[in-house]
């Protein structure tokens, strides 16, 4: 470990002497940034969060994994969710095969890049690796955190922490890496001067003009974020519909019903719902915040290869500046990660306030590091108002939803209270509660985007103000190696605290691994929080990219240029879009919700015949049917994960075929408004009712057990579809929907005007 310490440092002093020597006092207050000179700084930021993800899985394995039940356990769950998993893998390799031929149709035919479909393949790989990864992780670390549980908070603290760690380091690092390699594949063989005129590439870059090589390989470089898309899409639709049917059925019929505690080993659908922690809020949040952070990157680069020569970031800089930006909070993240500790007798606030100082401090530090680049003129003050804009941003959305979910404050205690009168009043309040918590992100993200159009020139140049705006998620996501491990240590927490339960450990590491979990509850909600704001943040931003490949694929096609004159709000296209994209967030999230009814019934009907026919469940004289349990919700999740899918794909094409350009500008302006505030509703609803479930079991209202209780309980299996599965899963449409429209951006250029002709609605 200090060897890895030492290496982290070094990387640091030595980026930082290069930075001063290449730059400081060598050009002036008006000159251009070179920032493109420390594109190494991407790679190395890289690498360094590969090494020490591997750092925290290998001291993660070294500890003790408890007594012999602690581990027949965790591989139960661990056997479970590589069976899940692999089962999913086979569908979309399936849907992504069908999709990488229909990319090379159209490149084929010239609609697409042929490079494309290669970057759309590498794209859902490595989402889904991360995943994997993150996932296997997870299961490894649940016994570990409950048996550091039972020797100190602090300990199982840091076990969990940094075993979400892995999952944080891993999904920036490959990500990271993984556009720094194409973006270094298209420039240095692809798009180079020998293979403008010949060579095995010509195919590529026929017809290719060297003046707008950065935006060729740029907008070629999106086709890995649609892929990363559809992946964390399948990955959290089917992992949300996995563990909700699963959670609500152990809910419903072992607590509310058999009157039995949470995780009690009688439960049959107690594994299943461990399981689905992991391929839910694991492997699902990664590659949810996977696809969000390549996404924003790509989109930044994309509008940075069309900014005007006169701005001071132009060109390869402009490019190449948000990779660079990623690459620093990489390294400052692991810092974070470090401060994260905690007193034996901590808190709930206490907790938090452990875990908020990692991330505090790596945002500190990410600040003062771009402060310097803007003294060296690497980076402009516009650029680092937008940065700073964006950060803010993510960090006050993760402070209200902390309020809203937490059961230390009023929202959820008054959920809580509510309950005395029944289900009905703690259902009514906790939407209700919901609903108002849009208010606060919703206004932090408005004054965001103005301030990072302002503060980069956009009031003067708009282009300006669009890379601002894109840069602002960049900024938002640059710590997300830290932000993403604490979401994924809250579904390690509560592994814990189910093979703490099932293993029959001392009442004292139950109360220890509740406070993890209860706090792992607030965590999860602000990391949702989080990845909703990014989503708003970086779905703008590739809106904006969609009308620059527009302009460009008008250009190779030689079709009509797009009148964007017309794109007014009075332009009945444009309107129709509007309604489409706001009414597609509510049929998705239907589709979900009903997905997991379904799936949650067949458990419900399962668990109840097994406490029927074998009443020597419930009395400790027979061991239930875990696998058959998993097994509904593994059907049901690969069942009920198509359709909603298809509908992100295909709506967005079937509307810009109809309704051109004016109704695909529309449809994802309409998409993203309302899927955004829906989110946030769905997702703080949920995670209230969940803390307000727990603050009752830790003694409040009547404990565990008593009618508040039991109504509590109801509240928060209805919330369960909401904060893990349909208001995750909007994160990704938002962002699928727009990259959809990207890659087939050339298709409607080409073919909708045939189509409204054909429709007499041409204008």
């Amino acid at each position: 470990m200090k060897r890895c310490h030492y290496i982290l440092f070094t990387t640091m002093f030595m980026c930082t002497c290069d930075l001063f020597a290449g730059n400081t006092g060598a050009v002036s207050s008006e000159s251009v940034s070179h920032i493109s000179k420390l594109l190494c700084i991407a790679p190395v930021g890289a690498l360094l969060g590969l090494l020490f993800a591997y750092v925290f899985f290998r001291n993660m394995v070294k500890e003790d994994e408890g007594s012999e039940t602690m581990r027949e356990i965790a591989k139960h769950v661990r056997d479970g969710a590589q069976a899940y998993l692999r089962s999913q893998f086979r569908v979309v390799a399936v849907v992504m095969s069908v999709l990488f031929v229909v990319l090379c149709g159209l490149a084929y035919f010239g609609l697409q890049n042929p490079m494309v479909p290669f970057a759309f393949l590498t794209g859902a790989l490595f989402s889904g690796l991360c995943g994997y990864l993150g996932m296997q992780t997870a299961t490894m670390a649940s016994s570990r955190t409950a048996q550091g549980a039972s020797i100190s908070l602090n300990k199982g603290l840091q076990i969990a922490f940094r075993s979400g760690a892995v999952m944080g380091l891993v999904v920036v690092g490959f990500g990271l890496l993984n556009l720094w390699g194409w973006y270094v594949f298209l420039d240095r063989v692809v798009y180079t001067d020998a293979h403008m005129t010949n060579g095995w590439l010509i195919f590529v870059t026929a017809g290719f003009n060297p003046e707008l090589k950065l935006i060729e390989m740029t907008t070629t470089m999106l086709g890995y974020g649609i892929g990363a898309s559809l992946q964390a899409l399948f990955a959290r639709v089917g992992g949300g519909i996995f563990t909700k049917a699963a959670d609500v059925g152990a809910d419903l019929v072992g607590k509310v019903e058999a009157n039995i505690p949470e995780d009690d080993p009688r439960n049959p659908a107690t594994i299943a719902d461990n399981v689905g922690d992991n391929v839910g809020d694991v492997a699902g949040m990664g590659a949810d915040l996977y696809e969000s952070y390549c996404g924003s990157i790509l989109a930044t680069s994309a509008l940075g290869a069309a900014l005007p020569i006169s701005s001071k970031l132009y060109g390869v800089d402009a490019v190449v500046a948000p990779m660079v930006v990623a690459g620093i909070g990489i390294i400052l993240s692991i810092l974070g990660i470090y401060m994260v500790r905690c007193k034996e007798d901590a808190s709930m606030k206490i907790l938090l306030k452990a875990l908020d100082l990692g991330t505090w401090m790596s945002t500190a530090l990410i600040i003062l590091v771009l402060f310097i680049f803007v003294h060296c003129n690497l980076l402009p003050w516009g650029i680092f108002g937008a940065i700073v804009a964006g950060l803010l941003c993510g960090v006050i959305i993760g402070w209200s939803t902390g309020y809203y979910t937490s059961d230390e404050y009023e929202p959820t205690q008054g959920i809580a209270a509510q309950a005395k009168t029944g289900a009905a009043t703690t259902i009514i309040d906790g939407i209700a509660v919901g609903m108002m918590s849009a208010w606060i992100p919703v206004v932090t993200i408005v004054t965001g985007i103005m301030c990072a159009y302002g503060f980069n020139g956009g009031f003067q140049t708009p282009a300006l103000g669009l890379y601002g705006i894109a840069f602002a998620a960049v900024g938002m996501l640059s710590t997300l190696g830290i932000t993403l491990a604490t979401d994924a240590y809250g579904p390690i927490a509560d592994n814990a605290g189910g093979n703490a339960e099932m293993s029959g450990l001392p009442a004292i590491v139950r109360e220890r691994t509740d406070a993890l979990d209860m706090l792992g509850n607030t965590t999860a909600a602000m990391g949702k929080g989080f990845a909703i704001g990014s989503a708003a943040l970086t779905a703008l931003a590739l809106l904006a990219t969609y009308v620059l490949c527009v302009e460009s694929w008008t250009e190779k096609l030689g079709t009509t240029p797009v009148d964007f004159s017309t794109l007014t709000i009075m332009n009945p296209l444009l309107i129709c879009g509007l309604f489409i994209g706001g009414m597609l967030a509510f049929v998705f999230c239907a589709l979900t919700m009903k997905a997991v009814g379904r799936a949650a019934g067949a458990m419900v009907t399962e668990v109840r015949r097994q406490f029927k026919e074998n009443p020597g469940i419930l009395e400790y004289k027979a061991k239930p049917d875990y696998a058959r349990c998993v097994e509904i919700s593994t059907i049901a999740a690969q069942k009920e994960m198509i359709f909603p899918s298809f509908l992100a794909i295909l709506v967005p094409i079937i509307t810009g075929l109809i309704f051109g350009i004016p109704g695909v500008l529309g449809m994802l302006a309409g998409g993203l408004v309302t899927g955004f505030s829906l989110a946030c509703m769905l997702n703080n609803s949920g995670g209230a009712w969940d803390n307000a479930k727990k603050f009752v079991e830790k003694g409040n209202l009547g404990g565990k057990g008593s009618s508040v209780h039991k109504a509590c309980v109801v509240g928060d299996t209805v919330g369960d579809p909401f904060k893990d599965t349909s208001g995750p899963s909007l994160n990704i449409l938002l962002k699928l929907m727009s990259m959809v429209c990207i890659i087939f951006a050339p298709v409607v250029v080409k073919f909708s005007p045939i189509v409204q002709k054909l429709l007499h609605i041409a204008q």
